[in-house]
C-alpha cells in the first residue's frame, strides 16, 4: 500500500516502507486500496483440531499451500477456509485472510487462523519475538547425528542473492536474527553405520519466526532435514517429502485470556520412515 502511494504522513504521501516515523503523527490510508477478494471458496476437507467464534486451529497436511500465490491459485488452505468459515480476519489481506503465522507448503502440522480482526491483532502480537507468548514446537528427521544432543542456534538470516527462493545464514546488515532451540529425541540406523549415515528425530522450538528458519539453521550445522531439496545436498528419495512437522502449539486466547495448548501425533510418513 505504501509503495502504491496510498499512505500519507502529516498529509505527505510516502513511498518507502522503510520511512522512519516519529510521534506525534497523523497517518492516513486511502480507502480505495481496499480490494475485494477474488479467491474462490473450495470444499476441501480440513482436519479441524479446535474452533470457536474467534479462531480455528488446523492440522495442515504436507503438500498444501497456505495461501494463494503465483502458481497456486486454487487448492490452498485459504480456499478451504473461505468455504469452511465464511468469517475470517481481513488483516492478512485479500490473499491471506486470517493467517496469523504460516507453514511452508511441504511442512505439515498445526496452524492458527483468526476469524476476526481483534483476535488477529491479539494473536499476532504473541508470535512477535519481543513478546514470545506463543509457543511452536516442531519435530524433524535430519541427516546424521548432531554433535550436541541439545543446543540453541542463534544465526542471523537473509535472502540468498544467488537463489531467489532461498534464505541463508548471513552477517550482512539486512540479516535478521533467528533463534532455534533443538534437542535430539531419537537416533535411527544400524550399529555398523557411521553417525553421518544415520538419521535423528529432533524437536525444535522457535524463538523467532523467520522464513525457512529451521531448515536454514539445521542445514547450516550440516544436519539438513530429510527431504529438503532446497537446503540439502544429500541424496533424498523421490518418495520422501520434507520431514518437518509442527506438532505442538500454545497461545493465549484473545477472549478468555486462557492458555490454549494443542498437540498432534506424528504423521504416518514420519513413523514409516523411522521404522525403516
Amino acid at each position: 500500500m505504501i509503495k502504491k502511494g496510498l499512505v500519507k504522513i502529516n498529509g505527505v504521501t510516502i513511498y518507502s516502507p522503510k520511512h522512519t516515523v516519529e510521534n506525534p503523527l497523523d497517518i492516513t490510508v486511502d480507502p480505495e486500496c481496499l480490494e475485494e477478494s477474488d479467491i474462490v471458496p473450495e470444499n476441501i476437507p480440513l482436519d479441524v483440531v479446535y474452533e470457536d467464534a474467534d479462531l480455528i486451529v488446523i492440522n495442515k497436511p504436507a503438500g498444501m499451500v497456505v495461501h494463494p500465490a503465483y502458481g497456486h491459485n486454487t487448492g490452498t488452505l485459504v480456499n478451504a477456509l473461505l468455504y469452511h468459515c465464511k468469517d475470517l480476519s481481513g488483516i492478512g489481506g485479500v490473499k491471506r485472510p486470517g493467517i496469523v503465522h504460516r507453514l511452508d507448503k511441504d511442512t505439515s502440522g498445526l496452524i492458527l487462523i483468526a476469524k476476526n480482526d481483534d483476535a488477529h491483532v491479539f494473536l499476532a502480537q504473541q508470535f512477535h519475538p519481543d513478546t514470545k507468548q506463543a509457543s511452536r514446537l516442531y519435530q524433524a528427521i535430519v541427516h546424521g547425528v548432531p554433535q550436541k544432543m541439545e543446543d540453541t542456534l542463534s544465526f542471523a538470516i537473509a535472502k540468498d542473492p544467488r537463489h531467489f527462493d532461498r534464505m541463508r545464514v548471513s552477517t550482512k546488515d539486512d540479516a535478521k536474527m533467528a533463534i532455534t532451540h533443538y534437542k535430539v529425541l531419537s537416533v535411527y540406523g544400524h550399529s555398523d553405520q557411521s553417525l553421518h549415515e544415520r538419521h535423528s528425530l529432533i524437536e525444535c522450538e522457535l524463538f523467532t519466526g523467520r522464513t525457512h528458519q529451521i531448515r536454514v539453521h539445521l542445514s547450516h550445522i550440516r544436519h539438513p532435514i530429510v527431504g529438503d531439496t532446497l537446503y540439502s545436498n544429500s541424496n533424498n528419495r523421490a518418495d520422501t517429502r520434507l520431514m518437518l512437522h509442527a506438532y505442538a502449539l500454545s497461545f493465549i486466547h484473545p477472549k478468555t485470556k486462557q492458555l490454549m495448548s494443542f498437540q498432534t501425533t506424528l504423521p504416518a510418513d514420519f513413523i514409516n520412515f523411522c521404522a525403516r
